[in-house]
């Protein structure tokens, strides 16, 4: 696992798994881990099994759920024997990483409980493939959401995330989208349109955790408005 510490000893912190086709050592997961911790939230990023191990194809989701428990664990096992503050976990992760984190979360495999999820390009479906829905588990999970979705990324349209959001709203009352216009499945739209697209999605997504943890010690504030 990497640590990317941020200055306060007390800063929330995100457990953030790796999509299907890269591991934590990519570029772009160096790059948000880094960048989310610039802004005040620690991030510990791992591997699942079949890239520490050297494979190509992802393993099947029950191992991968349970990668992502075991590092959960590990981060919080390792906090509590160092004494560190007790500050807020969230789950989350870049594509099929932040299916694999919304999946153990529906399971309740991770204790205690995410204060929240942070999805860089939920893959709601294969592209192509709108019929092959991944959200099933989604009315689950009780902590609240935030989808950061790119309006050109073929694991789900604007219009899609939008009615998901919707309704996972209804249910959890919980869930946020932030639409990353011109953005791709990784969040990042043309130069000529917008190049800071990424840094956009990073910063909104820093202060939704720090939004969030801190509503934990204030029960009267609303996120929805």
């Amino acid at each position: 696992m990497r640590e990317y510490p941020a200055n306060d000893a007390g800063a929330p912190t995100l457990v953030f798994g790796h999509g299907a086709g890269a591991g934590e050592e990519h570029p772009w997961i160096v790059r948000v881990a880094r960048d989310l911790a610039a802004h005040g939230v620690r991030v510990v990023t791992f591997n699942f099994p079949y890239r520490a191990e050297g494979r190509k194809l992802p393993d099947k989701p029950p191992v991968l759920e349970a990668a992502f428990q075991a590092a959960w664990n590990e981060v919080v096992a390792a906090d509590r024997k160092s004494g560190r503050a007790d500050a807020p976990y969230f789950a989350g992760g870049k594509s099929m990483g932040a299916r694999i984190a919304s999946q153990a979360a529906a399971r309740r495999l991770l204790s205690p409980a995410p204060a929240g999820l942070v999805f860089f390009g939920y893959p709601l479906h294969p592209p192509g493939k709108p019929g092959q829905r991944r959200d099933a588990h989604l009315p689950d999970i009780v902590a609240p959401m935030l989808f950061l979705h790119g309006t050109r990324d073929p694991f789900g349209s604007p219009d899609e995330m939008r009615e998901l959001t919707l309704g996972a709203s209804a249910r959890a009352k919980r869930a946020t989208l932030e639409v990353i216009d011109g953005g791709d499945h990784s969040l990042i739209a043309p130069k000529s349109k917008d190049p800071k697209s990424l840094e956009r999605a990073i910063t909104f997504a820093a202060n939704w955790i720090v939004s969030v943890s801190q509503a934990r010690s204030t029960p009267e504030v609303d996120l929805r408005d």
